[in-house]
Order: C-alpha cells, then sequence, then structure tokens
C-alpha cells in the first residue's frame, strides 16, 4: 500500500474548498481530501445540472493537478446521474478520483468503474461500517473489485461514521472489517475514516464552552497497538471540524439559524468549542473574548502554527468589529488548525 498520511472528509463548500487552499504546500503533500458534493434532491433538472457542475468546478479548480476523491454519499440517483455526465465531460484532464460501494446502486457502480477506466486515476470503495461488521459487506466489496478493470488502482475507504463515547468497539470492529476486506485485492490505499466533532448544538453549548474527547482519535490509537501488519500502511481520516450530520447538509439557504455562531480548536485529547453571538452591539467583543480563551489553552499552539491560529491571534489582538469573521471565516480558521496539527501529529 502508499498513499497519503491523511485522509479528511470536507464538504464541497466555499469555506472548507478556502481552507484546503490556505494550508502549507507539506501539509498539501501528505493529504488526500475526500470531498462530498452537497445533495441536492427535489430540484429541477436544469437547476441540479447547473448546481452539480458549479460544485465539481470549485473542487477542480481547488486541486489543479493535485488528486482528490469526490463522492456524493447522499445523492438520489437524479443526481448521481447528473454527477456521471459531468465528471466524464473532462475525464482526461481531471485529477478527481471516482467513488462507489458495494450498497450503491448498480448505475452507479457501472458509471464510476467507467470513469475510472477512461481517466486512469483510480477508483476509491467507501465503505460504510456505523457499528458491527457485516460480512454481507465483504461479498458486496469483494463482487465490486472482481468488475475493476485491470488496469485501474483501487482505493479501500473504511468510514465508521460518527465515533462518539458509545463506540467502545469501533477499534475491534474496525479490524474485524479490515481483515475481511484487505484480500480482494492489492489496494493503493487504505484509509480509516471517522467523525469526531460532536454535533452543535444549543444544549452542547448551553454554558458557553464545550470540551469533548477525540473518540476518532483515541479509536486510531487502538488501531495501531494492533500487531497486524496491515495497520502500519492504514491511512488516518476524520470529517475536519464537521460532524457527520453537518456534512450530510444541502447547500445554505442563507435563512434562520441560530444567532450565534461557534469557535472550533484541536488539541491532543479534545475538541473546544467555544459559543459566540453573531449580531448586537457586543458581538466584536465576545467574538474577540472567545479568541482569547483559545489562545489561553495549554495546548495552543501559537500564532504561527498555522494560517487558523494566526487568524485566532490577530482576531483576539484587535479592536472593534473589523477582523472578527463569520461563519465561513470560523470554520475556515478551524479546518485550517485542524487539518495541520492532524499532519503535524501523523508525521514520524
Amino acid at each position: 500500500m502508499s498513499g497519503p498520511l491523511y485522509v479528511p472528509v470536507l464538504p464541497a463548500k466555499p469555506h472548507a474548498l478556502q481552507a484546503y487552499r490556505q494550508l502549507s504546500p507539506s501539509v498539501q503533500a501528505a493529504m488526500v481530501p475526500l470531498w462530498n458534493l452537497p445533495p441536492r434532491a427535489g430540484q429541477h433538472p436544469d437547476t441540479l445540472a447547473l448546481g452539480v457542475r458549479e460544485d465539481l468546478w470549485r473542487v477542480r479548480k481547488t486541486h489543479r493537478h493535485h488528486p482528490a476523491w469526490v463522492d456524493v454519499p447522499f445523492a438520489d440517483e437524479a443526481q448521481l446521474s447528473v454527477l456521471a455526465d459531468a465528471l466524464s465531460t473532462d475525464a482526461d484532464v481531471s485529477p478527481l478520483r471516482p467513488v462507489t460501494g458495494p450498497e450503491r446502486s448498480e448505475a452507479h457502480q457501472a458509471a464510476m468503474l467507467a470513469h475510472a477506466r477512461v481517466t486512469g486515476n483510480g477508483l476509491a470503495i467507501r465503505v460504510m461500517l456505523p457499528g458491527e461488521w457485516d460480512d454481507a459487506v465483504g461479498h458486496g466489496v469483494r463482487d465490486l473489485v472482481a468488475r475493476v478493470d485491470a488496469t485501474v488502482e483501487a482505493d479501500l475507504l473504511l468510514d465508521l461514521g460518527a465515533v462518539r463515547a458509545d463506540r467502545t468497539d469501533a477499534a475491534k470492529e474496525s479490524l474485524r472489517a479490515l481483515e475481511a476486506l484487505m484480500p480482494p485485492a492489492p489496494w493503493r490505499t487504505v484509509a480509516v475514516l471517522g467523525g469526531g466533532f460532536p454535533e452543535v448544538t444549543a444544549r452542547l453549548l448551553e454554558h458557553g464552552k464545550a470540551v469533548e474527547a477525540r473518540w476518532d482519535w483515541l479509536v486510531w490509537r487502538d488501531l495501531n497497538r494492533s500487531t497486524r501488519e496491515f495497520v502500519r500502511g492504514l491511512a488516518y481520516g476524520d470529517y475536519g471540524i464537521d460532524s457527520t450530520q453537518g456534512i450530510a447538509r444541502g447547500p445554505s439557504s442563507h435563512t434562520g439559524g441560530p444567532p450565534w455562531g461557534v469557535l472550533r480548536y484541536t488539541t491532543d485529547e479534545s475538541y473546544v468549542l467555544l459559543k459566540m453571538p453573531t449580531q448586537g452591539p457586543d458581538r466584536a467583543a465576545a467574538i474577540r473574548a472567545a479568541a482569547r480563551e483559545v489562545l489561553a489553552l495549554p495546548d495552543f499552539r501559537g500564532g504561527a502554527a498555522s494560517a487558523g491560529e494566526t487568524w485566532l491571534r490577530d482576531c483576539a489582538r484587535g479592536q472593534g468589529p473589523k477582523g472578527t469573521g463569520n461563519a465561513a471565516v470560523w470554520l475556515q480558521a478551524g479546518n485550517v488548525q485542524h487539518m495541520t496539527y492532524v499532519v503535524r501529529s501523523l508525521q514520524p
């Protein structure tokens, strides 16, 4: 096996794409993202086609000649069909790798297999593991692998979904799944993905601050304690600073929502979330106070650690409303600090 150190699962939305662009070249070189296009169910065919092509264009523009996977795990058949057409438009120059899975429709599988055969960029098989391993899934993967063209390199993405405190057997079930899934193909990349950041709710932040354990990172540590040889070649993956629920949402309507936002920061053991108002006369002061709280954390890595930390430092030290950002900026800064820290944590 060969491949990246890190596979972040990211929404193909402006804040996440801009966060990727803000990463240092060395961090980008250590990772291959899995971009999830937003679901667009129920849209008029013309609107759907335009939206999917715009989503795909933004990812292509961000990556240029760097590889990435692109997936639409929450799409209906209409969106999947549009995606297949859009991917084939410039298949000969696209750095994007298609994704399918054993539970996907026959039409989706066939379209992604054909695209992989034409581009030569490879194909990822995404296997969902939200709980206990099911041997029937392994049969589906083997059937799918048997249909992959001999010239196509295949990647295995084992997706645990949300990894919270109640997933005490996640590492054990991951090993069971990998033991069954490793033999069918000479995988180019094998990654274990899991969502660790909690869903942001008013209840979670009722006291203004929440500190949550990094359960997904603890599962990764447990996996690496295994004596199985294949563990040494695994890539780590997570959902960035988003929750598994948040990444599944469709395009924002820019209406509604709570009158508060969140600053997020990643430490070795925890995810720190700080609530801030998005309106009112005290908005700027409250946001700067939240940024100062991040800077005061014992695990704060300094303003030069990444563009995310630089923004937090400048926000904390500034005056007035300028430079306090908005929801997109907070998400962007959070993802930059998180992805940079994960890559550096994974490097030998």
